[in-house]
């Protein structure tokens, strides 16, 4: 336990010293959440792996191959394919328009067509998603933490500390260089435990696909929202601003696509394995699912269990800062409509950090599904960027037709019709978005 806690107090003063030493290059807004657009495609692809692959890997999905069998591994690889597809067809767009109007808040990219009140809009129905998703990265790193002493609650203060910290001090730089390392590190330590659980446990028990969980509902509905992460979600939409050159955009996409295919595999074969064990006897039946990784650090041996544990608490850091910072451009340049120095900026981030915890605190449902809820709602924002790429004569209507009803009707779906929840939410969306506009193509007839 000694070891951990050391481990961690140096990964902690590690981090914060990387984020004092490139704050002083954050004298501008642009600086502050976008790196200035000067970041290598090298450190793109892992800070873009970084806060994709965040405590739901190592935690959620571990539990969910673990649970559910070889259907997450499916899940997993679709939203993989699907944001490999989506950087390669959108991605060289969102970065044209990027550059020319000199972006930073993903909002800034609605505004262009729809006007600022669609920006701002848009920045509020993102909180409400993300607060959400945040806390699962603060959740996922306490219930490791629970494993080595620390309280629940202890736990959860030290995320929010470290994340509110490293956001608050280093912005996106900050945030990008620890991103680099930790997604080194953590697949190193993946690719360790992969092989410390093929010797312990022989077998994987991958289950059938469907089965009685995966059945085709219950796949589409928690795949679809994942399948449009890359242009729904705002922390990574936004990862696209900071790339120095277009030209790098493919090579970002390449390194980020083997990173993926190679941590997710890895990460479902650890199910898979501690499923077999358990049904052989040599490992107990894991009730809930978010704590099968916990239930395997146990019996690993200190020299593997002490770096898995804190590569969990990389993954869940480095996603957490980013949606911060993301979170905190919107609603500084969106909201506020505050444009110069990074003061507000950094005021956000407090505040928005402490809302996570609390959040957090409350502790709710497993983490896979909160993340697909969260994602559930950000699909409002997909009709939108169609707009933007491909109608000329749509405006603030079918913006806020979209974003309002659209996740009114996220919430009020995935209460009432939680089976189908996310094709009807899709579905939702563009009905609201044609008729907004309608209405927006009649407002401008002369």
């Amino acid at each position: 336990m000694n070891g951990f806690y050391i481990l961690l107090g140096l990964y902690a003063v590690a981090g914060t010293g990387i984020s004092v030493a490139v704050m002083r290059k954050n004298r501008s807004q642009s600086d502050y959440f976008v790196g200035g657009g000067t970041i290598g495609w090298v450190v793109s692809a892992m800070t873009y792996a970084a806060t994709t692959y965040s405590a739901f890997m190592m935690v959620g999905l571990v539990g969910l191959s673990y649970a559910t069998g070889v259907g997450a591994l499916i899940f997993e690889l679709v939203y993989l394919v699907a944001t490999v597809i989506l950087l390669s067809v959108f991605g060289g767009r969102i970065w044209d328009l990027a550059r020319e109007h000199n972006l930073v808040s993903p909002m800034e990219l609605f505004s262009l067509r729809y006007g600022r009140p669609a920006a701002t809009v848009g920045s509020v129905v993102a909180a409400l998603a993300l607060v959400p998703y945040t806390a699962v990265q603060v959740i996922g790193l306490a219930v490791i933490l629970e494993g080595y002493g620390l309280s629940f609650t202890g736990g959860v203060l030290f995320a929010v500390v470290v994340i509110g910290l490293w956001a608050l001090l280093g912005g996106l730089r900050g945030v990008a260089i620890t991103d680099a390392l930790q997604g080194v590190f953590m697949l190193a330590v993946a690719i360790a435990a992969l092989v410390w659980v093929r010797r312990t446990v022989p077998g994987l028990e991958t289950s059938t696909f469907p089965n009685q969980v995966w059945t085709p509902a219950f796949f589409i509905n928690l795949t679809l929202p994942w399948s449009f992460f890359a242009l729904t979600n705002p922390q990574v939409l936004q990862r696209v601003f900071i790339l120095k050159r277009r030209e790098d955009l493919r090579k970002m996409i390449t390194l980020f696509a083997v990173f993926g295919a190679v941590f997710t595999v890895i990460v479902t074969i650890i199910g898979f394995g501690a499923k077999a064990g358990t049904l052989q006897g040599l490992l107990p039946e894991v009730a809930t699912r978010d704590r099968v990784i916990v239930e395997l650090m146990a019996r690993m041996g200190r020299a593997l269990a002490l770096p898995l544990a804190l590569s969990i608490v990389f993954a869940s850091v480095s996603t957490a800062n980013s949606i911060l910072l993301t979170l905190s451009s919107m609603f500084t340049r969106d909201v506020f409509r505050r444009r110069g120095g990074t003061g507000a900026g950094r005021l956000v981030i407090l505040a928005l950090t402490a809302v996570v915890g609390l959040f957090a605190l409350t502790r709710p449902t497993t983490l896979v599904e909160l993340s697909v809820a969260s994602s559930r709602i950000l699909m409002v924002f997909l009709p939108l960027l169609f707009g933007v790429f491909f109608l000329r004569d749509t405006g603030r209507w079918s913006a806020l037709a979209t974003l309002v009803g659209g996740s009114v009707a996220a919430v009020l779906l995935g209460q009432l019709v939680p089976a189908y929840s996310s094709v009807m939410t899709l579905g939702a969306a563009i009905v609201l978005f044609a008729a907004g506009h309608v209405v927006d193509r009649h407002l401008a007839r002369p």
